[in-house]
């Protein structure tokens, strides 16, 4: 247990074991559905195929997949919100300002759901390296490394403390609670930045000027996943396209 809901997911997906090329195809293609075939039906069935695919083949747990996506439908609900509201003379509603909502709302919501089916069956220890063979900039590669270790410094230091205010009754009333959560962020934010400054420097005193080299576990691709891929994504651009 890493003590990330989604990192669990994906470490116990049914999924872990399938090579991450063939799930970046399969998330890629799902996302790219969600942006060019029309909201209805095109972006409905993309995400039910998204939601589909990780609570079924790849035993997703509902629950974990259902509170991965409440952060991005709450963000998609407040843009939808103020991209339909019209300021003239008064401020109002657009005229077709339910159409508008209603595209935004689904392009967004089903481009959400296929990026979290990769995040809920793909490690990152295995989609860095994929990512590093697809060509991405190395750059990229190890900021989105040292922030993704980073993650569990801070929910390290974030739990030690709070378990250490709460045993000194730091939570017994609203106003101790919020005394302590300033208390708490303050601590967290000043701890990860030591840490985050004492693994540059370490990094630096070593010569590590090209990364930190580890050797990545090899996942073969499979044919028939591919081809299943490919068939399942023609048939929603051709459902999207002609229904």
């Amino acid at each position: 247990m890493t003590g990330l809901a989604i990192d669990d997911a994906a470490w116990a997906s049914a999924w872990r074991r399938r090579s991450p090329a063939d799930k970046l195809l399969l998330s890629g293609g799902l996302v790219v559905g969600a942006l060019v075939l029309p909201a209805w039906p095109g972006s409905v069935l993309v995400a039910l195929t998204a939601v589909v695919l990780a609570l079924g083949p790849a035993r997703v747990p509902a629950l974990t997949f259902g509170r991965a996506i409440r952060l991005p439908l709450a963000f998609i609900t407040i843009g939808a919100l103020t991209a339909v509201v019209q300021v003239g003379d008064g401020i109002g509603w657009a005229p077709d300002a339910a159409t508008r909502a209603g595209e935004l709302v689904g392009h967004a919501l089903a481009g959400s759901a296929a990026v979290l089916l990769l995040a809920t069956t793909t490690p990152m220890s295995d989609l860095l390296p994929a990512l590093q063979r697809l060509r991405v900039p190395d750059a990229v590669i190890e900021v989105a490394s040292v922030t993704y270790r980073l993650l569990f410094v801070l929910l390290t230091s974030l739990t030690t403390i709070r378990e250490a205010q709460t045993a000194r009754m730091g939570h017994s009333t609203v106003r101790r609670s919020y005394r302590s959560s300033g208390v708490l962020a303050a601590a967290v934010l000043t701890r990860s930045w030591d840490r985050a400054r004492r693994l540059q420097d370490g990094l630096a005193g070593r010569g590590m000027e090209t990364g930190l080299r580890v050797l990545p576990e090899t996942l073969p691709s499979s044919r028939r996943f591919e081809a299943l891929t490919v068939a399942g994504l023609a048939a929603l651009v051709t459902v999207g396209v002609l229904a």
